[in-house]
């Protein structure tokens, strides 16, 4: 007997997956060296974000990751994976302000920048520490000595660094434009920040006299509260119907203030009025109308979207209290037109859901045009692929269209932007360092209040994660990384700016491959959310099914780009593999006495091994074929099938004779191979299943300490065995279809009958063979020929079962008690009878038939037109029985 540990019972990875996780870490897996000459596969994780703990979104996204670095890894891979999380500027302050609003009845404002920022790392700290454990949980095997934050020392570094770097190639700006507002978080946002959804709204049509005349010109907006702004009207200068207005002015309602009408080719000939109110301080499209005709801006609002002083009466009120009350006073003095219903895409929050206010504000931005032109090209020209390729349009759509990026955030929490102010001089200094004196008078300076765009720093996680800017060992082995995984919704916010980061920063790509991924739904298809109620722990799941069998759910049907589906049944499912592959290995295991694994010669072979090792080998081709491409359900359903089906299911039984035969070579070529087999299925299912496999790995006659530095399987010539495995897989398939047939005439397997098979195939079905139909298809004896004779068995004396190979008979004499189920059939015939004559009365009704449901009744006459052929089928068996 072997000195391998014993495998207990009972599966349960509560009892071994922290302990196996410990040892991986202890033992360094993990932990890649620089000076490792083997050729570099590395991953920085997607940080997430430190506003609380890991949804099943993260769970999917670590999983993949963490199956394509296993797998590379086994494949002696120099393997990198990168943790980490993001300080998640807006979301980060939002939570910690209402908790101290709920706890302690208090704003930022009442502690003041410096301890309300020691708040916020402190709720940092707690939750960074919450997510690294759970990413542990669920057997992420990244090098945790490498573990970064966004605003950790050497990342803030790499973004002053940046910022300063662009700045001084004139690609960062100061500068008063259009920007998005959100009035509940109270800062600016940039594009790719603000959401939008339909909304159902109005255009209001309103009356603007022309002045010195008794005609007015009519205008139509969908936000009236703005026109305290408006500056001018704009007219087509090749419209017919409104040229003649051109250069004549209006009066501004309720203000009665004049302004110009202008001509401008931005209004559309022939779409609403042919005229347009600008306000240039609160539409980006009527900005640039007024940078064209120098046009003043008047901002209306407040930064919570109150209205100011430019709006009279209504100051104070909320942009839409404002909006109610004008329209009011509008109507009442004439000059509202029409309101027409109009529904429209509205740009909201994506952090908070609040309605964004486009207004103009002195910001910060990125020229983005000269840094987009090369990511571009780099996705273009096959550098960079995606993976589907079709979500490479989504990210052509936003790099064309791309416009400069707004990175000032009027927050607290975030990377300060290095921007230092003379109150003496008005100097200002953009330092890479802090300063405190004015280098060109000598005065005190103060640094710009805001803060950056949380995705400014997280753009850079590639490179600086690795110790940029210093040239770092890191850098040099592990960067351009190997491929990036993330979800689909952030290939606008990340993506791209992770693409163009490299490109202008480190003169290379970050990663060549992005292999997108979709959302996690629930059962019914819906998106997991807090307001639904449908959300699931990852770490609930854990605890009652093992990470084994989340990660196997998460990673079962996955399909890159695709949503996936997760539910109690698919759990349910993952769980009961592990069962049966821990069945399956203790069953394995009980009958192993050899200490090292050697597959004997071919020669040495029975036919049931060469079939296991030439389907085996298969596998292993299509599982790497398919995770070569990213098809990680499919290189998973290929490893269940296979394991479930033909090594459980049928190698094993095939094998229990030889395995019972004890001391003989036969019993020792058969523990050889079963264990072959079992240990090549527990490689490759190890970067799905880790900690199972491990376990049992352990357990079974190894070679490496840990199966997770043990190589992964390859494809072998010595292992095809076509033809026997062409030959076996024949009986198979008529030992299948005999346990079929016997299950649907319900035929118990302790029912002995004897198994005549006429085929072409002698040598193949002949005495060698007699004992797997013996064992597997309940056959008391087997008579093989090439033409049986018809006086002993027809398909008039007996039930005829036909495969590609061969035609089985199996005398129904030896099937069935005919007595018993003639009884049986006479009851099935009574029964049949009663449901036919109760639904004929029922839809004879004419009471029924007329007050009933068109579905209702169509589905009782499919009820009976089922009894009926059930009938039929009863009938006939009871005329076969005499």
């Amino acid at each position: 007997m072997n000195s391998y540990n014993e495998l207990p019972k009972t599966y349960s990875p509560s009892e071994f997956e922290d302990r196996i996780y410990q040892n991986w870490c202890d033992k360094g897996y993990f932990t890649p060296d620089t000076k490792n000459e083997n050729p570099a596969f590395s991953v920085v994780i997607p940080p997430p974000n430190v506003t609380g703990q890991l949804h099943m979104g993260h769970a999917l996204d670590e999983t993949l990751q963490d199956i394509l670095v296993r797998y590379k890894r086994m494949q002696g891979y120099n393997t990198l994976w990168v943790p980490g999380t993001d300080h998640a500027g807006i979301a980060t302050q939002i939570k910690v302000e209402e908790r101290l609003r709920v706890d302690e009845g208090l704003t930022r404002y009442d502690l003041g920048r410096e301890k309300f920022l020691e708040r916020v790392w402190g709720w940092k700290d707690t939750y960074e520490a919450r997510i690294t454990s759970q990413l542990k949980k669920l057997g992420a095997s990244c090098d945790w000595s490498r573990q970064r934050f966004t605003m950790d020392e050497g990342c803030s570094k790499a973004v002053r660094e940046v910022f300063v770097n662009l700045y001084d190639k004139g690609l960062i700006y100061r500068g008063y434009r259009i920007i998005n507002w959100c009035p509940r978080c109270l800062t600016a946002l940039s594009d790719a920040e603000v959401e939008y959804k339909d909304q159902p709204g109005n255009f209001w049509h309103i009356k603007y006299p022309i002045i010195g005349e008794d005609g007015y010109v009519e205008v139509a907006t969908t936000r009236p509260e703005t026109m305290f702004g408006d500056t001018a009207v704009a007219v087509n200068p090749e419209d017919e119907g409104t040229k003649h207005l051109i250069g004549k002015k209006v009066l501004l309602p309720i203000v009665n203030r004049e302004i110009p009408v202008i001509a401008d080719d931005y209004v559309e000939i022939g779409f609403g009025t042919g005229c347009v109110k600008i306000t240039p301080a609160h539409d980006p499209n009527d900005f640039l109308v007024g940078q064209r005709h120098n046009l003043e801006q008047i901002k209306v609002m407040n930064d919570d979207a109150t209205m100011n002083s430019y709006a009279g009466k209504y100051e104070g009120m909320d942009r839409y209290e404002c909006r109610k009350a004008l329209v009011a006073d509008l109507e009442a003095e004439g000059y509202l037109v029409k309101v027409e219903p109009h529904d429209h895409n509205v740009g909201v929050c994506y952090r908070c859901g609040t309605t964004v206010e486009p207004l103009t504000s002195d910001q910060w931005f990125v020229k983005m045009k000269p840094l987009a032109e090369p990511a571009i090209e780099a996705v273009e020209n096959g550098s960079i692929n995606f993976v589907p390729e079709r979500f490479s349009k989504n990210y052509f759509n936003w790099m064309n269209n791309i416009l400069d990026w707004c990175i000032s955030r009027q927050l607290w929490w975030g990377h300060r932007i290095p921007a230092f102010y003379c109150d003496c001089c008005g100097e200002m200094t953009v330092s890479k360092t802090d300063i405190t004196t004015c280098p060109k008078c000598g005065g005190a300076v103060r640094q710009d209040p805001d803060v950056l765009d949380t995705w400014f720093s997280s753009a850079l996680w590639p490179f600086s994660t690795m110790g940029w800017p210093e040239v770092t060992e890191d850098l040099k082995k592990y960067y351009p990384t190997s491929v990036l995984v993330t979800g689909y919704d952030i290939i606008t916010f990340w993506v791209s700016r992770m693409i163009f980061s490299g490109l202008e920063h480190m003169g290379e790509k970050p990663f060549s491959t992005v292999f997108i991924h979709g959302l996690v739904r629930d059962a019914q298809g819906r998106k997991m959310s807090k307001s639904l109620g449908n959300g699931i722990d990852p770490l609930e799941v854990i605890k009652t099914y093992g990470a084994d069998a989340l990660r196997f759910a998460l990673a079962t049907g996955n399909s890159p780009g695709n949503d996936m589906r997760f539910s109690d049944e698919k759990i349910e499912a993952a769980r009961n593999f592990a069962n049966k592959l821990w069945n399956a290995s203790r069953f394995v295991r009980m009958n192993l006495t050899i200490d090292e694994i050697t597959l004997p010669s071919a020669d040495k072979l029975a036919p049931p091994d060469k079939w296991i090792l030439n389907e085996y080998n298969k596998l292993v081709e299509n599982v790497v074929g398919a995770l070569d491409k990213f098809e990680v359900g499919v290189a998973l359903s290929a490893i269940y099938d296979f394991a479930w089906d033909i090594f459980c299911d049928w190698y094993i039984e095939l094998a229990k004779a030889r395995l019972n035969d004890k001391e003989t070579e036969a019993n020792l070529i058969c523990q050889n191979v079963i264990a072959y087999v079992l240990t090549g299925i527990l490689k490759l299912l190890h970067p799905f299943m880790p900690f199972i496999t491990e376990e049992i790995y352990q357990s079974l006659p190894h070679e490496c300490e840990s199966i997770m530095i043990s190589d992964y399987p390859t494809y072998s010539d010595g292992l095809c065995f076509t033809q026997q495995a062409d030959e076996m897989g024949k009986i198979i398939d008529a030992i299948k279809a005999i346990r079929t047939r016997r299950s649907e005439m319900n035929v118990p397997p302790s029912r002995k009958t004897k198994v005549y098979i006429e085929t072409r195939y002698e040598n193949i079905f002949g005495e060698q063979s007699a004992v797997f139909f013996t064992r597997l298809a309940s056959a008391s004896e087997v008579v093989v020929a090439d033409k049986l004779d018809g006086a002993e068995v027809s398909a008039d004396n007996a039930v005829q079962i036909i495969t590609d190979a061969c035609t089985i008979y199996l005398p129904l004499s030896d099937i069935i008690d005919f007595e018993k189920e003639k009884a049986r059939l006479f009851g099935e015939q009574k029964k049949l009878i009663g449901e036919i004559e109760r639904i004929e009365k029922k839809l004879s009704n004419e009471g029924f038939v007329s007050k009933a449901p068109a579905a209702v009744i169509d589905g009782e006459r499919a009820k009976l037109a089922k009894y009926r052929e059930n009938l039929e089928g009863v009938l006939l068996a009871l005329s076969k029985l005499g």
